[in-house]
């Protein structure tokens, strides 16, 4: 077993630095220094994917066009839809009210009809960052990622900063690097650090990129949890040996 955020981390070349992960099904944060994951630094997030998909779902079913057509959308066209239309808003509350700044996206469902997307656009991943638009009152992603600087110890956290990467699915959003170097820095703004985030191409599998390299380096060897150490501790000793 091991910390996907670490892993992240890995496919990024580094093993010290904050991994802001959003895939399917939840969010995390993790702060990681030399390789050990700092888990009072750990923070999670009930928003993802899965959850995005079935908002936008019901923005679409607020401003219908063809309702039966939106009704019959299966999962997987949902998040097809998502992926290819969606994008995350640097201006919000701005792009909600200036109708002017919306480009409509057109989507051609697989029995042939066409959905046109709007304000859905943007408004379908603004959750990650305002949780509370699904009823959540747990901060955004972005505060809980400042949350999770805040424990690193003051002489490691300049390096945590220079080492903020994204991964997940759901990271892949147009505007997601952005808006989060822009939170970010708004958060610390007066501690005369300028944060940038690192987003790679390949981000959506990097807890598996880094996964296959973590494996093959031999200093990862002493973080495995053997079978007579499982029996002895149980598998809360995870937590000992990772």
């Amino acid at each position: 077993m091991a910390n996907t955020g670490f892993l992240s981390l890995c496919a990024h070349g580094r093993v010290s630095g904050l991994a802001v992960e959003s895939g399917a099904a939840m969010s995390h944060v993790t702060s990681v220094c030399g390789g050990q994951t700092l888990r009072k630094g750990t923070r999670c997030l009930g928003v993802a994917g899965d959850h995005l998909s079935r908002y936008l779902h019901r923005l679409l079913l607020e401003s219908p066009t063809e309702p039966s057509v939106l009704q019959a959308l299966t999962k997987k066209v949902l998040t097809q839809l998502k992926e290819q239309c969606c994008y995350v808003s640097l201006d919000y509350e701005g792009d909600l009210w200036e109708k002017k700044s919306r480009h409509p996206a057109r989507f051609q469902t697989p029995d042939g009809h066409w959905i046109t997307l709007g304000k859905e656009r943007f408004c379908c991943p603004e959750p990650l960052f305002r949780p509370e638009l699904l009823h959540h009152s747990c901060p955004g992603l972005h505060q809980l990622a400042g949350q999770s600087l805040q424990t690193v110890p003051k002489h490691l956290r300049r390096h945590v900063l220079g080492n903020i990467v994204l991964s997940g699915g759901s990271s892949m959003f147009p505007g997601f690097p952005e808006r989060m170097c822009l939170e970010l820095n708004f958060l610390f703004q007066g501690s005369g650090i300028h944060i940038e985030v690192l987003a790679n191409p390949k981000r959506g599998t990097a807890a598996w990129a880094g996964g296959s390299m973590a494996a093959s380096l031999m200093s990862f060897q002493h973080t495995w949890m053997t079978k007579g150490e499982y029996q002895e501790h149980g598998s809360g000793y995870v937590h000992t040996k990772f």
